[in-house]
C-alpha cells in the first residue's frame, strides 16, 4: 500500500485536484484559475496534503520552470499573424508603449505603495508587466466577446510574459553587480545580445521542425514526442547562455511554427492544448500550496496600498495611455484596461529572483514572494469574477451562441435555415461554391462562402456563436470529416451529419441527424414532395407520447428539442433528448389534411 505522504500520491493528487476544478468551473461558469487557486490553498496549507516544498525538494522549480516553457510555447501556437489585421497595431502598441509605461508606473506603486527599495521596485515592477497566458486564455475560454479584444489580451499575454522576465533579469543583474556603479551599458547589452540569441534559437527549432515534418524525416507517431522534446531543449539551452531568455525561445519557436505549414498542424495542437491542461493545473495547485504562514505572514498592510494602485491606476493608465491615439472604441479599450491577471510566471519569476536576492544580501526581498503572491490572488478574484459581468456592463458580451451552422448549400439546408430563421435564431449558411449559395442570398439567409475546413475561416467565423453544426452536403465523407476537424473546438455533442443514401449504417465522426437518420437524397425528395418544417409545443395536454404517436402515424422525422432556455439540441439516430413539458420540437412532416392540422393545433 501507498502512505498518504508517497510522492507517486501527492502527484495523483495534484492532477485529481487540478482537473476537478477545472471540471468545477466548466459546470458552475466559475474561473476556473480561482477555483484551482483556493483548491491548491485548502489542500496545501489549509489541510497540509500538498507541502510542494518537502514533497519535490530541489526538483520543484524546475518542474515549475519547464511547465511554464511549454505554457508559454503553446501559447505561442495559438498566435496567428492574421489575427493581427484588426488587433495588430493595438498589440504593438500594447507591447512598445504599454511596457515601458507600465514598468514606469509598476515601479513607482511598489516603491511609494508597497515601500520596497528603488532597486526591487523596479524589478518588481518589471516582473508585474506580465499578464500571464495561463491566466487568461481560461479566463477568455468563458467569455463571448470580439475577436479583436481576445486578440489584444491573447497577444499581449503571450508576448509581454518573456519581456517582463527579462525586465526582472536586468535589474537583478544591475543590483548584483554594484547598484550605481554598475555598468547599465554593458548590462542592456547583454540582455539584449541573449533576447537576441534566444530569438534565433527559437526561430530557428522552429523553422527547421516546420521544414522535416512535412519531408516526412519525422513520422507521425513521433511528432509530438519530438516536438516537446525539442522545446525543452531549446528553453533549457537558452536559459543557460541567460536566466529567463528561454521563455523566449519557446515563445518564438511557438509563433514560427503556427505560421507555417506543418500538415500536423491540428493534430500538434491538440496534444499541446491538452497537455498544457494538465499543466496549468499541476502548477498552480502546487504554487497555491506553497504559500504557508511564513509567507501570509510577511504580507503587510502597507502591500494593500500598492495592490489598490496595481488594479485602479497602474494598469487602467498604461492601457489608455498606450492605446490613446488609437480607433479602438473606448469600451474595447475600458475593458483591456481592467483585465490583467496575474498568474505562473510572475510568481515564479518573482520567487525566484527573491531567493538569489536574499541570498544575495539585498534587505527587503524577502517581501517580494508575499506581495506576487497577493498580486496573483487580488488580480484573479478580481478580474476573473467581474471580467463576465464587467463585458456585459460594457456590451460586450454576445451571450452564450444560440446559432446554427449549416454547412451544405441545398434546397434542403436553405428551406431549413429559413425555417431556423422563422424561429427568431441565428442561422448560417456555408458552402465552397457561389452558385450553390446564390439561392441562399435571394432567399435573404445569412452566408459564407468558402470551405468550413479552411484555417482562414477563422478570420470570419466566430464559431462560438453557434450552438449546433450540421453538415448537410452531398457528400458523406466531407460531412464526416467537418464533424471531426470541428467537434474539438465546438463540442462532440454540438456537431452532427446527414448521411448519404450508400452510408445508412455509418455512424462514425459525427452524430448522425434526425431521429430516424434519414439520407440526403431522401430529405431532398421530401421536400419536392411538399413536405414542410414544423414546431409542436409540448405541454400537459399535448405530452411527448402524442407527438411520437403522431410521428409515427405520419411518418414524420424529428430533428430537435428546443429548451425553455434556449438550448437547443438534436435529434440523432442514437441519441434521443429528454422531452418535457414546455419544450419545442421541429420536425420536418409530410403534408397534412386540414382535419388533422386543427386537432393538432386544439390539442396544443
Amino acid at each position: 500500500m501507498f502512505a498518504i505522504d508517497s510522492l507517486l500520491v501527492k502527484i495523483a493528487l495534484i492532477g485529481v485536484i487540478g482537473i476537478g476544478a477545472q471540471w468545477i468551473a466548466w459546470r458552475t461558469g466559475r474561473p476556473a484559475i480561482a477555483l484551482m487557486l483556493i483548491a491548491g490553498i485548502v489542500a496545501g496549507p489549509v489541510l497540509g496534503l500538498i507541502r510542494p516544498e518537502q514533497d519535490f525538494g530541489n526538483l520543484r522549480e524546475p518542474i515549475i520552470k519547464l511547465a511554464v516553457a511549454v505554457i508559454l510555447f503553446e501559447g505561442g501556437l495559438s498566435l496567428k499573424f492574421r489575427e493581427l489585421r484588426q488587433a495588430g497595431y493595438a498589440v504593438a502598441l500594447l507591447v512598445f508603449v504599454g511596457v515601458p509605461v507600465g514598468w514606469a508606473l509598476g515601479t513607482a506603486a511598489a516603491y511609494y505603495g508597497a515601500g520596497l527599495s528603488f532597486e526591487l521596485s523596479a524589478l518588481f515592477g518589471g516582473v508585474m508587466v506580465v499578464t500571464g497566458p495561463t491566466v487568461i486564455g481560461p479566463m477568455l475560454r468563458t467569455l463571448n466577446i470580439a475577436p479583436r479584444v481576445k486578440n489584444m489580451l491573447k497577444w499581449e499575454g503571450i508576448v509581454n510574459d518573456p519581456i517582463g522576465a527579462l525586465l526582472a533579469v536586468g535589474i537583478y543583474s544591475y543590483i548584483t553587480h554594484g547598484g550605481a556603479e554598475a555598468n547599465s551599458i554593458g548590462i542592456v547589452t547583454d540582455v539584449v545580445a541573449a533576447s537576441l540569441l534566444a530569438i534565433l534559437i527559437g526561430g530557428a527549432a522552429g523553422f527547421a521542425l516546420t521544414w522535416a515534418f512535412p519531408r516526412g524525416w519525422v513520422p507521425e507517431y513521433l511528432k509530438a514526442p519530438v516536438l516537446l522534446t525539442t522545446v525543452i531543449a531549446v528553453f533549457v539551452l537558452s536559459d543557460l547562455i541567460m536566466h529567463e531568455t528561454g521563455l523566449i525561445t519557446v515563445t518564438v519557436m511557438g509563433v514560427v511554427m503556427a505560421n507555417r505549414e506543418t500538415y500536423s498542424t491540428h493534430m500538434l495542437q491538440r496534444f499541446k492544448e491538452d497537455l498544457t491542461v494538465l499543466l496549468v493545473s499541476g502548477v498552480f495547485i502546487i504554487l497555491s500550496a506553497t504559500l504557508d504562514w511564513t509567507v501570509v505572514s510577511n504580507f503587510q498592510a502597507r502591500f494593500l496600498v500598492f495592490l489598490v494602485l496595481l488594479l485602479f491606476v497602474v494598469r487602467p493608465l498604461t492601457i489608455m495611455i498606450a492605446l490613446l491615439f488609437t480607433r479602438i472604441p473606448l469600451k474595447e479599450r475600458l475593458f483591456v484596461a481592467w483585465i490583467a491577471p496575474r498568474g505562473i510566471v510572475a510568481v515564479a519569476v518573482t520567487g525566484l529572483f527573491a531567493l538569489r536576492l536574499s541570498d544575495y544580501g539585498i534587505a527587503g526581498s524577502e517581501a517580494l514572494v508575499p506581495l506576487s503572491f497577493g498580486v496573483v490572488i487580488a488580480t484573479i478574484f478580481a478580474h476573473g469574477f467581474t471580467a463576465g459581468p464587467f463585458a456585459r456592463w460594457l456590451g460586450l458580451d454576445r451571450g452564450k451562441g444560440d446559432g446554427v451552422l449549416l454547412v451544405g448549400a441545398n434546397s434542403w439546408t436553405i428551406a431549413f435555415a429559413e425555417f431556423i430563421k422563422r424561429q427568431e435564431r441565428d442561422v448560417l449558411v456555408a458552402d465552397a461554391s457561389q452558385l450553390a449559395l446564390r439561392r441562399a442570398r435571394h432567399a435573404g439567409l445569412p452566408v459564407y462562402h468558402g470551405d468550413i475546413l479552411d484555417e482562414v475561416h477563422e478570420d470570419h467565423l466566430d464559431m462560438g456563436q453557434f450552438q449546433q453544426l450540421i453538415a448537410a452536403t452531398d457528400n458523406d465523407a466531407y460531412n464526416a470529416l467537418v464533424c471531426s476537424e470541428l467537434a474539438p473546438e465546438i463540442g462532440h455533442d454540438r456537431v452532427s451529419r446527414v448521411i448519404g443514401e450508400a452510408q445508412q449504417g455509418s455512424q462514425r465522426r459525427g452524430r448522425v441527424f434526425t431521429l430516424a437518420a434519414t439520407p440526403i437524397e431522401e430529405q431532398l425528395d421530401r421536400l419536392q414532395a411538399g413536405w414542410t418544417f414544423s414546431r409542436t409545443r409540448i405541454t400537459e395536454k399535448f405530452p411527448y407520447s402524442d407527438y411520437a404517436a403522431r410521428m409515427k402515424a405520419s411518418g414524420g422525422d424529428s430533428l430537435a428539442v428546443v429548451r425553455p432556455s434556449g438550448e437547443l439540441v438534436i435529434f440523432a439516430k442514437h441519441h434521443r433528448p429528454a422531452v418535457e413539458a414546455g419544450d419545442t420540437l421541429w420536425s420536418f412532416v409530410p403534408p397534412e389534411d386540414p382535419k388533422a392540422r386543427m386537432e393538432a393545433r386544439e390539442a396544443a
